[in-house]
């Protein structure tokens, strides 16, 4: 029992003694409920704008991380505007967060750990945030030594480890696509974006899948405080995870 309650029943017995104290209980326990919404609804909402600023700013100066900023580079930073349907402040504030990144004096480190704290252990929020960022990097068709440099240096700062990397990469690498299963490469990228070796039996792989698609759940993602516009990478990211089932369970089948 919460301390409203206990305050409204206690209020409540003062005024009216048995069914009184019943009546300010209820009160009290209503009331906590709606301040808990209320502060729970602030949190989700300031971990969303945080998440839309540490994303463009960290992309800010990833993108500068070999020298300079290409236009392939700038153009995923406006596709992402596009994708994530930001409206006109929002895109106001992922330019000037982009543009932040990008300063001699931007303090990479800081911005994600700020970032790792806001997310209080979010695993796949953690992870959704590092996706963004190889996005980025691999836009112009490659990754240069010290883009993956930063890459490894942000997983690092998110407590994230280098398997976790790899998977991510394989996910943006297509290892879902189930039209290009036929290539060793594509089921190697399966492995990946499922977390498991190619040696693992039936149940360890069915039983990564399941937790793969429960923590990457969209509404739950969205409930941690995962901004709704990037809902459709979210998803993107589901379809990739069963796609990468699928192309595993084929191969095992004709084996």
């Amino acid at each position: 029992m919460n301390l409203t309650t206990i305050a409204g029943a206690l209020i409540g017995f003062a005024i009216g003694r048995f069914p009184g104290l019943v009546l300010g209980a209820l009160i009290g326990y209503f009331l906590s409920r709606m301040t808990l919404g209320t502060v729970v609804r602030a949190a989700v909402g300031k971990l969303q704008q945080q998440f839309l600023e540490s994303t463009f700013a960290v992309m800010g100066a990833v993108c500068k991380a070999d020298g300079q900023i290409t236009e392939d580079e700038i153009r995923v930073a406006e596709t992402l505007f596009e994708r994530l349907r930001l409206d006109s402040v929002a895109r106001q504030t992922a330019r000037t967060a982009f543009n932040r990144g990008k300063t001699a004096g931007f303090d990479l480190d800081a911005e994600v750990q700020t970032f790792r704290k806001a997310c209080r252990g979010q695993h796949a929020l953690l992870q959704m945030f590092l996706q963004v960022q190889i996005s980025a990097v691999v836009a112009d068709g490659e990754m240069h030594p010290a883009e993956h440099e930063m890459v490894m240096r942000i997983a690092r700062g998110l407590g994230l480890s280098e398997a976790e990397v790899r998977q991510v990469e394989a996910m943006l690498l297509g290892g879902g696509r189930a039209s290009e299963a036929s290539s060793p490469q594509r089921l190697e990228n399966a492995y990946r974006v499922l977390g498991v070796s190619p040696s693992a039996p039936d149940a360890e792989i069915k039983k990564a899948y399941r937790r793969l698609m429960s923590q990457n759940h969209p509404d739950k993602l969205a409930a941690k405080g995962l901004p709704e516009s990037m809902r459709q990478m979210a998803e993107e990211k589901t379809r990739e995870i069963t796609g990468a089932y699928e192309i595993v369970e084929r191969a095992r089948a004709k084996s």
